[in-house]
C-alpha cells in the first residue's frame, strides 16, 4: 500500500503547523526537533521566523550533533555559537547531543555498518520531529529526511563511521577511507534505518517534514553554499521518510524550472537517488506514495 505524503505549495509558518497537524500524530513529552543549524557562512538553513512557531507549539528542543569535518561546528562550544548566530536559541533550547559522548544502536542487515553511533542525549527524547531542509549535497547528492536522520543524528564519531562506510570512527581518518560512492549512500540509509528501528523499539514516535526552499546544489553544511538554482517547491510531510524524500525528488524531476538541470546533475553525479531504493529494501519505507494536497 502506498504511503501518504501531505503537500502544500505555500511555505509559511502557518502551513508548517497545518501540515504537521495533518499527519495525525501528536508529539508529546520531551520533543526533539532535528534540524540542521547550518555551517557558519551558509545561508540556506531553515530560518527562525519560519520554523519557530511550530517548534514553540511542540515545546520542542532543537537537537544537533557536531560535524566530522573541520569547521565552526565540530565542537559543542563552537556549534552552540553558530546555533545562536543563526537564531535558533531565540525560540528554543538547543541541545548538541554528543557534547558528552555517544552510544551505539544496532544496524540490522547492514552491508556496511555494524552499528550507528548517535549523540548521547538522543536517548532523552520521547518523540522526534525530523524537520529537514531539502537541497543538494556535495557528497550525498541531496539532503532531506534520510540524510537528516543518518548523518544528522550521528555523533561526530558516528558521522566518521558513516562517511567511511564502517571502517573508522576517527574524524581525521575517515576522509582518507577508500570506498565506492554507492557504499556511502547505502551507509546513510543503514544509519537512518537504525534510528527508526531504535525509536520504534523504544515506543517513541517520529514524523517527517521537508521544507523545499532555497534549493541550492550545495548543502547547509557548506560554508560557501551557493544561491538557490530553482524556485521553491513547497513542504512535504509524512510518517514515511522514504516516501517523503521520494516526493521531493519527484518534484525536482518533474519541474520545468530552468535551474532544475543543475540540481539533477548534482544528485545523479553522486548516485543520490540510490538511497531511496536501498532504504526501501531495508524496510524503512516505501518509494510508492499518494500525494495529498492540504
Amino acid at each position: 500500500m502506498p504511503s501518504k505524503v501531505s503537500y502544500t505549495k505555500n511555505i509559511t509558518p502557518e502551513n508548517l503547523i497545518k501540515i504537521y497537524e495533518a499527519l495525525g500524530v501528536k508529539l508529546t513529552g520531551k520533543v526533539g526537533v532535528k534540524v540542521s543549524t547550518g555551517e557558519a557562512g551558509a545561508k540556506g538553513y531553515l530560518k527562525a521566523d519560519l520554523i519557530g512557531p511550530l517548534v514553540k507549539k511542540l515545546n520542542g528542543t532543537i537537537i544537533e550533533c557536531n560535524t566530522a569535518y573541520p569547521g565552526e561546528r565540530n565542537t559543542a562550544k563552537d556549534h552552540m555559537k553558530v546555533a545562536e548566530d543563526h537564531g535558533f536559541t531565540k525560540f528554543a533550547e538547543v541541545d548538541i547531543m554528543d557534547a558528552d559522548g555517544d552510544f551505539k544502536i544496532p544496524v540490522k542487515n547492514g552491508k556496511h555498518l555494524k552499528y550507528d553511533l548517535v549523540g548521547k542525549n538522543f536517548a532523552n527524547y520521547d518523540s522526534i520531529l525530523n524537520l529537514a531542509h531539502g537541497k543538494g549535497h556535495m557528497m550525498g547528492g541531496f539532503g532531506a529526511n534520510l540524510k537528516n536522520q543518518s548523518i544528522g543524528i550521528a555523533s561526530r564519531k558516528g558521522k566518521a563511521y558513516i562517511h567511511s562506510c564502517g571502517k573508522t570512527t576517527s574524524p581525521k581518518l575517515c576522509w582518507m577511507s577508500k570506498h565506492e560512492q554507492i557504499d556511502f549512500i547505502e551507509s546513510m540509509a543503514e544509519a537512518a534505518t537504525a534510528v527508526a528501528d531504535y525509536l520504534k523499539e523504544q515506543g517513541k514516535p517520529i514524523v517527517y517534514i521537508t521544507v523545499m526552499n532555497a534549493l541550492s546544489v550545495d548543502c547547509d553544511c557548506d560554508k560557501n553554499q551557493g544561491d538557490p538554482v530553482m524556485a521553491d517547491l513547497g513542504i512535504v510531510a509524512s510518517l514515511d521518510p522514504v516516501a517523503n524524500d521520494q516526493a521531493f525528488i519527484d518534484m525536482i524531476w518533474t519541474s520545468t524550472d530552468p535551474g532544475t538541470p543543475a540540481l539533477k546533475e548534482r544528485i545523479d553525479s553522486r548516485e543520490g537517488r540510490a538511497i531511496l531504493s536501498y532504504a526501501e529494501s531495508l524496510c524503512l519505507g516505501s518509494t510508492k506514495y499518494d500525494l495529498i494536497e492540504i
